[in-house]
Parts: C-alpha cells; structure tokens; sequence
C-alpha cells in the first residue's frame, strides 16, 4: 500500500518539487511580497502549534476539526501537500480511523513547507 504522500504524488503528476506553489500565493497577496512574507510567518507559526494541538488532544472530532483548519490554511498559501495530508488525516479521525499514519505524513508535509519558508525568508526557527 502507498503512502499518503505517495497517492498524492500520483494524483499531481510526479514528484512533489516545491514545498509552497509561490505562484498561488502571489496571486493569494496580489504580488505583494511584504504580505506574503506575513502570511507564510503566520501559517508556519499556526502549523506548528496544530501539530502540538494534535498531540494534546484524542478525540476523533477534536481531531478531524484541527486538521480542517490545518488544511483551510496550506490550501491559501499553497502548501499542497500539508493540505492533501490534513486532508487524510481529516477523513481517518472523521471515520474512526486510527490516525497515527495519517498525524506522521502531517508532521513531515509541515517540516518540509516550513522548512521551506525558513530558508525563503531567513526566519528563526
């Protein structure tokens, strides 16, 4: 069985290149760069503490609700691959599904885009 990231990869064509679609999120902040510096601070600031939210909480819905934010946030910077995780691991809490899986593609998708982030703009980690 594939990977979640695998089945997106699939499903996108090919490998997963680039973290963030720069070309969404300029048309997402209009070209401006100072914003779009701005958003991204903002989404790896709010990723990160999801990921630890994910971690206090065990309740399925609790859970499926904290990954539809996730997923709502990498969808408007165009950090698909967050995006199409939170998605998996929305679809695993909201069906009782273990979700253990699901949380480690979500982990790794979130280091890499802000990872990615770091490096564009030279944030502290």
């Amino acid at each position: 069985m594939s990977s979640i990231m695998e089945q997106y990869e699939q499903r996108t064509g090919g490998e997963f290149a680039t973290a963030i679609d720069l070309a969404h999120l300029s048309r997402q902040t209009l070209g401006d760069r100072t914003l779009e510096r701005e958003v991204l601070e903002l989404f790896r600031r709010q990723a990160r503490i999801l990921l630890f939210r994910f971690e206090a909480v065990t309740c399925p819905s609790e859970r499926a609700q904290i990954a539809h934010t996730l997923k709502g946030s990498a969808r408007g910077v165009g950090a698909g691959r967050v995006a199409y995780a939170a998605d998996e691991l929305e679809r695993a809490a909201n069906a009782g599904e273990p979700t253990g899986k699901a949380l480690a593609e979500v982990a790794e998708s979130v280091a890499e885009a802000t990872s990615a982030i770091e490096l564009r703009f030279g944030f502290d980690r």
